[in-house]
């Protein structure tokens, strides 16, 4: 079952042109949707998520019309977004329970089954009689997950899931969420380049509501090999070497900027071939560099 998009298009009444003539046919597995904060990343996830209408264009989920059929999408969808509410003093398993509930499961022995299995699969069984809003953002987000996971969906989507986590929660989601995307398609929306690496296979960097490439990380990569170069700078000098070369990032690297340019031929001038990373993607990407 794929999930393809043609030509998608919205346009808010605030005059934001959210999503510009996006297309994208995305497998199963872990498939990354990266970019900068208002790239358009989230419209497209309410979009898919069947909480907001397109302008123009079609979405398919395997036989599904996914713009046109929100009742059999939503049956086969599972959605954590950025943000999401719980009801206050109400425990885990409580609460996971009435999820379950509004999602059709019925027979109380069979949603007591699925809400063991999902807190254990999340590694929360042990504290499934806590509030989930006295819960730290890691614990919420797997709750997120489990919740998401009721019904067995074959479409899930995580919106920004990492952002705020330390990292051993990042880890523990990284293995969560890549032992689902081994038998469904699991679209990760983040400006978390890191995410994306240690996940998924296949992306698309979007920008102003425009998919700026799609494919596999490999050939992403392939873009900027051996086109990337860096070098450390005295802090005075950073605006001259802004204005003399195509500076694809810089950051500092013990106090001092590390900065990162893109050039087909070796620049000299003290500047080492950096390794291609999908940071580097990124950033060219959004720049316009290539």
């Amino acid at each position: 079952m794929d999930l393809v998009i043609k030509n998608l298009d919205k346009k808010y009444s605030n005059g934001v042109h959210a999503l510009h003539d996006v297309s994208l046919t995305i497998n199963k597995g872990m498939f990354g949707l990266l970019g900068p904060n208002g790239a358009g990343k989230s419209s497209l996830m309410r979009t898919l998520a069947t909480l907001q209408d397109a302008d123009s264009g079609s979405v398919t989920l395997g036989d599904i019309d996914v713009l046109n059929n929100k009742d059999a999408v939503r049956k086969v969808l599972g959605y954590l977004p950025q943000e999401f509410g719980v009801y206050p003093r109400t425990s885990a398993v409580d609460l996971l329970d009435h999820l379950a509930l509004l999602k059709g499961f019925d027979n109380k022995t069979d949603r007591k089954e699925i809400v063991e299995q999902l807190l254990t699969k999340v590694n929360l069984w042990d504290m499934r009689k806590k509030a989930v809003s006295g819960y730290s953002g890691g614990m919420r987000q797997r709750f997120g997950i489990a919740q998401s996971l009721i019904g067995n969906p074959k479409l899930v989507i995580v919106d920004e899931p990492t952002a705020g986590l330390d990292p051993g929660e990042r880890n523990r989601f990284y293995n969560i969420l890549s032992e689902i995307g081994e038998n469904i398609i699991v679209i990760l929306s983040t400006h978390i380049v890191q995410d994306v690496r240690e996940l998924c296979t296949q992306m698309a960097v979007m920008n102003k509501g425009r998919v700026l490439f799609s494919g596999n990380t490999d050939d992403a990569l392939l873009l900027v090999k051996d086109r990337v170069w860096e070098k450390r700078v005295p802090k005075p000098e950073l605006s001259d070497y802004q204005a003399k070369y195509q500076v694809i990032s810089n950051k500092l690297v013990g106090g001092q900027p590390m900065i990162h340019i893109f050039s087909d031929d070796e620049p000299q001038n003290g500047f080492v071939k950096a390794e291609e990373n999908l940071e580097d993607v990124f950033f060219a990407k959004i720049n316009e560099l290539i």
